[in-house]
């Protein structure tokens, strides 16, 4: 079939307000400074670093159950109800923030449809876990796990890592397929080794369904189930120690000088670690541009101990 230069030229038009249209709604996503998370005690900033532009296959979504939930009006209800587990629980969430960094196979623009997907389906589930159990429970990754198993491509899969903080520094996360937090010492100048038990990972989003799901009978798998996820629990140790979460394209990135992680990073935070946690995330953000041109997107928060 022939198409005449005038039908080209309105077809790559179409095309490129489609492209924009759908950046714009991926840029909706983005979060803003004021959705970070507000806790005593504790500083917190993040951000991504996109290779192919504004939007890719990284992506943070934060959680201040203070600001994007009524806290209030469900602890009234539950106690009405008489649920003391579930208002015991809605409680704790008043002194705590949580941060999911997602990471999608592919860092193109249209790979942020997967993250996008993800963050309204995280949401989604957040409040319906909420109003259940007063808080966000394995449940909820267990369900999305199966979802994405049965909707995405077999090549297409989601790292996640989600964590929690509370103002008594104890750290509670999840991580299917995403590296593990690294924690800076203030005290010692270095990043502290962490116990392999207190290190428990699982495969991406999608790659095997859960056993632990109501509705396992109806998923077929070749290759079987996922165990079931358990949560890590760490204790932050003292004033100016730096948590970070990040995804691979952290730990991965490499240059003409040998890997960006750990020394190179180390050394970046001994040099800043007295900063805020934005002025932090800038300095590694410019250190790595500075260290080698990123092939992958790279995302990273940075939670401090005032």
């Amino acid at each position: 079939m022939f198409i005449d230069e005038s039908d080209a030229a309105d077809e790559l038009q179409r095309l490129t307000r489609e492209l924009e249209n759908f950046q714009d709604i991926a840029q909706q996503l983005v979060p803003l400074p004021g959705e970070v998370p507000t806790l005593d005690g504790f500083d917190i900033w993040g951000g991504s670093l996109q290779v192919s532009g504004t939007v890719g296959g990284d992506h943070i979504t934060y959680v201040d159950f203070k600001k994007r939930f009524d806290l209030q009006a469900r602890i009234d209800r539950a106690g009405a109800e008489r649920r003391r587990d579930v208002v015991e629980n809605l409680e704790r969430c008043q002194h705590k923030g949580g941060v999911a960094l997602i990471d999608v196979a592919g860092h193109r623009m249209t790979d942020a449809l997967l993250a996008a997907m993800l963050h309204q389906a995280f949401l989604l589930g957040a409040i319906y876990e909420l109003d259940r159990y007063g808080q966000i429970t394995r449940r909820l990754f267990e369900n999305l796990n199966t979802r994405f198993y049965q909707s995405s491509g077999t090549n297409k899969f989601v790292s996640l890592i989600y964590g929690e903080i509370s103002d008594d520094a104890k750290f509670r996360f999840l991580s299917a397929g995403q590296p593990y937090p690294s924690i800076f010492s203030s005290h010692h100048d270095r990043f502290m080794e962490v116990s392999p038990h207190l290190c428990l990972s699982f495969p991406p989003l999608g790659m095997l369904p859960s056993f632990n799901v109501i509705d396992r009978s109806t998923t077929p798998s070749l290759l079987g189930f996922k165990e079931r996820y358990e949560m890590n629990e760490w204790t932050l140790m003292g004033r100016g120690d730096i948590l970070l979460m990040h995804t691979d394209g952290l730990t991965e990135h490499e240059g003409p000088n040998g890997s960006y992680f750990p020394d190179r990073l180390e050394q970046i935070l001994r040099d800043v670690k007295q900063l805020g946690a934005r002025q932090i995330y800038d300095a590694i953000m410019m250190d790595l541009v500075a260290f080698a041109e990123p092939v992958d997107d790279a995302s990273v928060v940075v939670i401090k101990v005032k």
